[in-house]
C-alpha cells in the first residue's frame, strides 16, 4: 500500500511539473521519498547579433552621407534593384533567409550597410557583425552579386524609407 501511495505521488508530482506555468530553472532537485533526483531542463538561447553603429564594415565604402531629406527618385530605383537581386533572400520588412531592412540604421552603419552589400565575401570572413549573421542565419551565407557603388548606394537610400 504504501508503495502505491508512493506511486501515485510521484505521478502527481510529474503531472504537476508537467503542467506549472513557471520558468524552468537550468536544474532543479525534485525529492521524492528519500531519494534525490537530480533533473537538467536545457533553454533554447537566441543568438544576439551585437549593434556597433559605429562598425563601417570591410570594403570600398568608408564614408556615407546621407542629405536631410530622402532622395525619392534614387530610393525608387533602390527599391527595384532589391527586388531584382535581393528578395529570394530578404523580406524588406520581415526575417527570411536573411535578416530585414526595416530599421537596418539603427544597428548597422551606413557605409557597414554598402559593404555587405558589395562585399559580402570579405564580410564573412572577417567582420564581427557579419560573422554574427551568419551564425544567427543558419550559417546562410549572403552571395556576392558585384553590386557596383551606385546601385548600392540606391539601394541604401531606399532602406532610409523603411525606417
Amino acid at each position: 500500500m504504501k508503495s502505491l501511495y508512493l506511486t501515485l505521488g510521484v505521478v502527481c508530482l510529474m503531472i504537476a511539473t508537467a503542467c506549472s506555468s513557471k520558468e524552468k530553472k537550468e536544474k532543479e532537485t525534485i525529492t521524492i521519498g528519500t531519494k534525490t533526483e537530480d533533473k537538467k531542463v536545457t533553454t533554447e538561447k537566441k543568438t544576439t547579433t551585437p549593434v556597433m553603429l559605429d562598425n563601417k564594415g570591410i570594403g570600398p565604402i568608408t564614408e556615407v552621407t546621407f542629405d536631410e531629406n530622402i532622395n525619392t527618385v534614387l530610393a525608387s530605383k533602390g527599391e527595384q534593384l532589391f527586388k531584382s537581386k535581393c528578395l529570394a533572400c530578404h523580406k524588406a520588412t520581415q526575417k527570411f533567409i536573411g535578416p530585414p531592412m526595416v530599421g537596418i540604421y539603427k544597428k548597422r552603419s551606413p557605409e557597414w550597410v554598402m559593404n555587405m552589400i558589395m562585399n559580402p565575401d570579405e564580410m564573412l570572413k572577417k567582420d564581427p557583425v557579419a560573422m554574427a549573421l551568419l551564425k544567427e542565419y543558419n550559417n546562410t551565407i549572403m552571395l556576392n552579386q558585384n553590386i557596383p557603388e551606385e546601385e548600392a548606394r540606391a539601394m541604401a537610400e531606399w532602406f532610409r524609407t523603411l525606417e
